[in-house]
């Protein structure tokens, strides 16, 4: 790909290189080729005291109102937060190589502030660097191969493995991952957290975005995850919040909300269509159930770099951050085989606020927009789950 590439031609080259690096996870689940890899030391582009952390960047962001009058909001991150958090980033990297270097690239940068620093107003954020699968290698005909995803998955597997001995201490975390990195951490859950007790205490939440995870239909556990549960009620902990958003029902076939989905690799049996459905928990509400609820959106300010920039939506703004709360609402759908969040615009024909688009086309949705629409909702949930985490750690030392 080259600077003269139209674009369409670019579109369609995101499309398909989000595809790819889904199915490639996909195919690293079923092969389980990643055994035995030799670990090496990790590159962080986010852990406690390092220099130029961008999930410590600063958080001042500028509230808008539907009606145009704004509010100056001066959030801080905090030191002394007493869980962790482990994000896994999605699809950025621009490099013209099948599984990207370690290098932290501005695409990498960018997405840590866009959708982890926030976070760090609850957690110490933890994120590694991984080869993960990039946009350009799909432009070769084999570009995708088995051993690139595998090397993308031991990347996250090393990472994590690094963080839980030399920097976990015991203490509680939180795993944040969206669509590659949710595809990641799906198969980090099944791997090392659904079979071990220990781990399942510690494991505070998972947040996983846009990464198709199932249920059987009516159950709040199974599918995906043998013993991890969705979260039901705002504060439950050792639970998965999982969704994927659209304005509107998603198409059939979609990349996301259906069991059928080509993300899927193809390989769901019509018993399976039947059986399971993709996970949604609304965080928008403090109980799950058919009810909305309002959507705090934080958007930032700063340019996209890369080949996702044309579509990543940056708002105007003389601060680093702008919150538009109540523009939407976040509702769980339901309907002809698909589950989804619903986005729905509330902020009436006069708010003058930025508006979400499915930028990708309709077989996305708005999963470009699937951690900002929702991550002041999100961030607040992982402070009230860090709460109780904590009096679950106290009423275990009564107990004793």
């Amino acid at each position: 790909m080259h600077q003269g590439l139209k674009r369409g031609s670019t579109r369609a080259v995101v499309r398909r290189a989000l595809l790819v690096a889904v199915l490639g996870a996909m195919a690293l689940a079923i092969s389980g080729i990643a055994a035995g890899v030799a670990s090496a030391e990790t590159t962080w582009l986010c852990k406690p005291g390092i220099a130029n952390n961008p999930c410590e960047s600063s958080l001042t962001s500028t509230t808008e109102f539907a009606n145009g009058a704004t509010l100056p909001e001066n959030a801080k991150d905090n030191p002394n937060a007493p869980i962790d958090c482990f994000y896994v980033y999605p699809t950025v990297s621009s490099q013209f190589t099948e599984n990207a270097n370690l290098e932290i690239g501005p695409e990498e940068r960018q997405i840590a502030i866009d959708q982890a620093s926030r976070f760090s107003q609850t957690c110490k954020v933890y994120a590694p660097i991984y080869p993960q699968l990039t946009i350009p290698a799909i432009n070769t005909p084999g570009g995708i191969t088995p051993e690139g995803s595998a090397k993308a998955y031991i990347g996250v597997l090393t990472a994590f493995e690094e963080y839980l001995a030399v920097y976990n201490h015991g203490r509680g975390f939180v795993l944040i991952g969206h669509s590659q990195g949710a595809l990641m951490l799906e198969q980090l859950v099944k791997e090392q957290i659904d079979t071990n007790s220990a781990l399942r205490k510690q494991l505070v939440s998972a947040i996983l975005l846009g990464g198709n995870v199932l249920v059987p239909k009516g159950k709040t556990e199974g599918g995906s995850f043998k013993t991890v549960p969705s979260c039901q009620v705002a504060g439950q902990t050792h639970c998965v919040v999982a969704y994927s958003s659209f304005l509107k029902e998603p198409p059939n076939p979609s990349f996301f909300g259906r069991v059928s989905s080509p993300l899927l690799g193809g390989t769901v049996t019509e018993e399976e269509v039947k059986k399971d459905e993709v996970l949604c928990v609304n965080p928008s509400v403090f109980v799950q159930g058919n009810s909305a609820g309002p959507l705090l959106r934080y958007e930032s300010t700063t340019p996209f770099p890369g080949l996702l920039g044309p579509y990543v939506k940056a708002p105007k703004g003389s601060t680093p951050w702008v919150s538009m709360p109540g523009q939407y609402t976040g509702q769980c759908e339901r309907a002809n085989g698909a589950t989804w969040l619903q986005l729905t615009d509330v902020g009436g024909p006069a708010d003058k606020r930025e508006q979400i688009a499915e930028v990708l086309g309709p077989l996305w949705g708005t999963h470009l927009e699937d951690v900002n629409v929702a991550l002041g909702n999100l961030v607040g949930l992982t402070a009230l789950q860090s709460g109780v985490y904590q009096l679950e750690g106290l009423i275990q030392i009564g107990r004793a």
